[in-house]
């Protein structure tokens, strides 16, 4: 971090922003009273030589020239990095309503409500500890989440209506009943715990990524294929390819966040380093740098065995609030699902099984990246 006062005349003032660098970064404008101008740029000098109307000629935009006196500003390496430090900033500076000031949406999730006496889903922006629920996102956009979410459904015989039921023998229904694809809970065709054995289906599914029902399927058609019953293992291969479309609706990032897992590959604003964002169990847990080595006899130190070390170091928990996760995942999927994205994002199933090779590999063509000389605007 940089903090400085803003001389009142020009040319200090000219001098001061060409001592500041002309790179990715998040700055504060402080006037002498209220709230600061927070922002984030990837031209900081030349932003804040707009802001400030040095230019030559007429003003363009917003002026506050005469108004700011200290200047703050957080270099960044990456956009990733430049996102969550201007959450940070936002939180500290701008009060309660920071989150519609810096325009940070929530992604939307597939909310699995167990809670409820007959379980059912539903779209939703916010993570709740409170409520006996599961968690499935977070997804590009809440038309991608309700796709999934329709497509899986069809595998089973949940409800999908938003009502809270109180079953009956008149209830008129609903054409999923009809259709044999709900087990009619309002019409009192099956009980509570008949029911709920189905919603607990449906929860395996969603925390082993489809693999609950893809697994036995696999394994039912090799069967069938084996046994020389070759319609029976058609019929298996059909339900083989239906569940791997179900789950090709699913979004990238898109799992159950309690096992959401993933390692974020960014370009340093240090030479011969990049910087390493660290996800586990849903919750964000910051950046470590990654710096590229040499033993003391000349020899590179080995990548493998210093990712190993450093992911083995990030926690396996976190008493982070639900506002503060709902937050630090918002930035990383709005990162992630970008066309802006300047880093590789390694999603993982599985903590214990890190792709060791896919991380070293992502890490080297970041650095390569990074190390290019930028083409000029005149070649």
């Amino acid at each position: 971090m940089v903090e400085t006062l803003l001389p009142a005349g020009s040319e200090e003032l000219n001098a001061l922003l060409e001592s500041v660098p002309n790179g990715p970064a998040v700055f504060l404008l402080w006037p002498r009273e209220g709230k600061p101008y927070l922002a984030r740029t990837n031209v900081l000098r030349r932003r804040l030589t707009r802001l400030l109307e040095l230019r030559e000629g007429p003003a363009r935009g917003m002026s506050l020239r005469g108004t700011a006196e200290r200047l703050e500003y957080h270099l960044a390496g990456s956009k990733l990095e430049s996102r969550f430090l201007h959450l940070d900033l936002a939180r500290r500076h701008l009060g309660a309503d920071y989150r519609r000031e810096i325009r940070l949406r929530l992604p939307p999730y597939v909310k699995l409500l167990l809670a409820n006496e007959f379980p059912r889903t539903q779209i939703a922006a916010r993570l709740s500890r409170a409520s006996k629920a599961l968690y499935v996102g977070p997804f590009r956009n809440r038309a991608t989440a309700a796709q999934f979410e329709s497509a899986f459904l069809d595998l089973f015989q949940v409800r999908r209506c938003q009502e809270d039921l109180t079953p009956s023998a008149e209830h008129p229904g609903c054409i999923y009943g009809e259709m044999g694809r709900c087990l009619r809970p309002c019409q009192q065709l099956v009980g509570v715990e008949g029911y709920r054995s189905e919603a607990m289906r449906v929860a395996e599914f969603l925390r082993t990524s489809g693999q609950s029902l893809l697994a036995p399927a696999v394994s039912e058609r090799e069967r069938l294929s084996g046994e020389m019953d070759f319609e029976g293992a058609a019929r298996a291969h059909q339900r083989v390819l239906k569940i791997e479309e179900v789950m090709g609706w699913r979004d990238e990032m898109a799992r159950d966040v309690e096992r959401l897992h993933a390692i974020a590959v960014l370009p340093s604003g240090k030479a011969e380093s990049v910087e390493l964002g660290w996800l586990r169990g849903g919750y964000w847990q910051g950046f470590r740098r990654l710096e590229f080595i040499t033993a003391e006899d000349g020899r590179a130190v080995s990548l493998d065995s210093r990712l190993r070390e450093m992911a083995a170091a990030i926690p396996s928990d976190s008493a982070a609030p639900a506002l503060e996760r709902m937050e630090h995942l918002a930035v990383l999927s709005r990162w992630f699902y970008s066309s802006w994205c300047d880093g590789e994002l390694l999603v993982v199933d599985d903590w214990d099984k890190l792709p060791w090779r896919k991380l070293v590999n992502a890490v080297s063509r970041v650095a390569g990246a990074q190390r290019k000389p930028r083409p000029s605007k005149h070649s």
